[in-house]
């Protein structure tokens, strides 16, 4: 069937039973290949990019669940097609592939007794019989012989592929015996036989075992049957304990019945995921949109923040502008009101100065005066000596007396000047007092005007105070906004979780102590098993290392003008791994000994953070959010 010509035209629901049963006819025709080699299977009704090989239950469980999809996006010919799938391989391949090789394989050899019919009972699962392996004494007297390792080892170079070879043990130690255990499948089986054919070829068989009587050298085998498992000896007790006789019919049913119960259950989990999906679709819509209102309130709170905030601080800039402005006005006023009271002050001392110096002019003029009336008074006495003896004189006194009482009017006058100038004095004296509370008045407008001016200064410290408190509600704000975000980013945390590590966004557990490098060092010294063993004894004796508080490491050195921690170079326990483990172990445990001293320094133990594997740092919320919804979108569509 050219599945590319018909890709262009689909079918409706009501014809998906009938192009099922023309699929099924192609896949029974075998124009389909369905089947590449001998456990590989592929799908022939999948696009070529996608192709990929299966083995028998893995196509058949890719197969029910396209057929039985109830997604959308499966289209009708895509279903019909997988389903017809379903039924060529319950109902022709499964037939095709059980009994009729180990059969087919055993008329080939020619060996009828090795040839299997429906009645026959072999031992389930699948177990070879080894008899006649060499022993040899040891020192305490108990029996030694090969190991099953080395058995095993050598069949798989056969192409026997064994899952493991269990020499059988007694009290007197190696019973010469050993069990050859296959996989529990029909490639199994196949190989169980040509692991019997290939003894019974060489007549070291089962058959050859038992009829010849003579002495037998060399190891004989065959596959483990219903008369093996019933004989009372060491191998029927071992096969007992192993496993159980079953015919291939018996088998076939008990698959079949395992496979539709498995379509069952894969069924009913294919429903539950999808209502586990709608569930966690709807928890998820509902996380989305509370971020998205915690989202914007939080941008609307910053915003509303920030036009606070600059309007405070443009108000805040005035304010201090107009204070200064007020306060340069007032200095200047000050200033001028200084430069006046020192001119006036000035003016006064040079008034006082002239004033001293009147008033000294004057008291002068009052001696010179009263020595001049002294003298008048003794020049009237000899005067009035004088007028008796001399009268011829009495005209000359006459004219001395006119001229004395112009004197003494004269004196008069000046006396009047004088206490008009005491007046003038009193006047200054009085005008100095009054310019004195006129200054001590001024004072006071200024101290007021200063007054005022610290008033008006705590009414503005008052108005800072109040910014304050509102720039503290918004910080509380902001710190609750920011809590809410924390436990947002928990819940996303818990929520990606459970999604596996291919994607760029996950957790990542910090501080984890990687385990490969120990295990890789360990194989090259002992044994698959052993290896395992001592890596895991290792990786938990340092992983109490890292827990333990009292060992730190670490170093200070600056970094660009910052304090930065760093491994110490000469520390003894991780030189010492270092030189026993390797560079690698020695790198993992440096890998998290730093991630836990930068997540959790004082607790030292493994925290989950939001990682973005991409970028190598730890993820945002945004970017969080948006690869769940993503991821949940893809997975709604069946893209995951």
């Amino acid at each position: 069937m050219s599945q590319s010509s018909e890709e262009d035209t689909d079918i409706s629901d009501s014809e998906i039973g009938e192009y099922e049963e023309k699929c099924y006819e192609e896949l029974k025709s075998g124009s389909q290949n369905v089947k590449t080699s001998d456990e590989k299977f592929t799908c022939p009704y999948c696009p070529k990019k996608r192709k990929r090989d299966y083995l028998y239950n893995e196509l058949l469980q890719h197969a029910s669940g396209v057929g039985q999809s109830s997604s959308q996006k499966r289209k009708p010919r895509e279903k019909a097609t997988h389903l017809a799938l379903v039924k060529y391989l319950e109902k022709d391949l499964m037939n095709i592939d059980t009994p009729s090789k180990p059969t087919e394989n055993c008329a080939d050899n020619g060996d009828t007794d090795t040839s299997i019919d429906s009645d026959e009972q072999f031992v389930w699962p699948w177990i070879g019989i080894i008899v006649n392996i060499p022993t040899s004494r040891a020192q305490d007297g108990r029996a030694v012989g090969a190991s099953g390792s080395k058995l095993r080892d050598e069949y798989r170079r056969r192409g026997f592929n064994p899952y493991r070879v269990n020499p059988l043990w007694n009290f007197r130690g190696h019973s010469g015996t050993a069990l050859v255990e296959f996989y529990k499948n029909w490639p199994g089986l196949d190989n169980a036989l040509a692991f019997e054919k290939a003894y019974a070829s060489d007549h070291h068989g089962k058959k050859d075992w038992f009829v010849n009587t003579e002495p037998k050298s060399g190891l004989y085998a065959w596959v483990a049957r219903a008369d093996d498992y019933k004989k009372n000896n060491i191998i029927g007790e071992y096969l007992r304990k192993m496993g159980d006789i079953k015919t291939i019919p018996e088998l076939q049913e008990e698959e079949a019945r395992r496979q539709d119960k498995l379509v069952s259950n894969l069924t009913n989990i294919i429903q539950v995921k999808n209502k586990h999906l709608h569930e966690i679709e709807a928890r998820c819509t509902e996380t989305t949109a509370k971020m998205n209102s915690a989202m914007t309130e939080k941008d609307q709170l910053i915003q509303a923040y920030n036009e606070e905030i600059k309007k405070i601080q443009s108000s805040a800039k005035d304010h201090f502008q107009r204070i200064f402005n007020d306060h340069e006005k007032l200095k200047s006023q000050l200033e001028t009101q200084k430069s006046e009271l020192e001119s006036r002050r000035i003016t006064l001392e040079k008034r006082e100065a002239h004033n001293e110096s009147e008033r000294r002019k004057l008291l002068e003029e009052m001696e010179e005066n009263a020595t001049r009336n002294s003298s008048l008074q003794m020049a009237s006495l000899e005067q009035q000596k004088a007028d008796i003896n001399v009268m011829k004189l009495a005209e000359d006194q006459k004219k001395q007396k006119e001229q004395l009482h112009a004197k003494i009017i004269q004196l008069e006058r000046q006396l009047d000047m004088k206490q008009k100038l005491e007046l003038e004095i009193q006047q200054l004296k009085g005008s100095l007092s009054v310019l004195k509370h006129i200054e001590d008045d001024e004072d006071v407008e200024v101290l007021k005007k200063v007054d005022d001016l610290h008033m008006g200064l705590r009414e503005k410290e008052q108005s800072l105070q109040d910014l304050d408190a509102l720039n503290q509600t918004l910080i509380i704000k902001e710190r609750k906004s920011n809590d809410e975000l924390q436990d947002a980013r928990k819940e996303l945390i818990s929520g990606i979780k459970d999604i596996g590590t291919r994607v760029h966004i996950g957790v990542k557990r910090m501080g984890e102590l990687d385990t490969g490098p120990f295990l890789e060092a360990m194989k090259k010294r002992y044994n698959e098993e052993e290896a395992e063993d001592k890596a895991s004894e290792l990786c938990s004796l340092w992983e109490e290392y890292l827990k333990d508080p009292d060992w730190h490491p670490f170093k200070v050195v600056m970094n660009e003008g910052k304090e930065k921690e760093i491994i110490k170079d000469d520390d003894e326990k991780l030189n010492g791994l270092r030189k026993e483990v390797g560079e690698k172990a020695y790198s993992a445990v440096v890998a998290s000994l730093t991630e836990i001293n930068e997540y959790n320094p004082s607790g030292r133990y493994v925290t989950s953070e939001l990682w973005n594997y991409k970028a190598g740092r730890r993820a945002t919320l945004q970017e969080g959010v948006k690869f769940l919804l993503d991821y949940w979108k893809r997975k709604k569509k069946g893209m995951l």
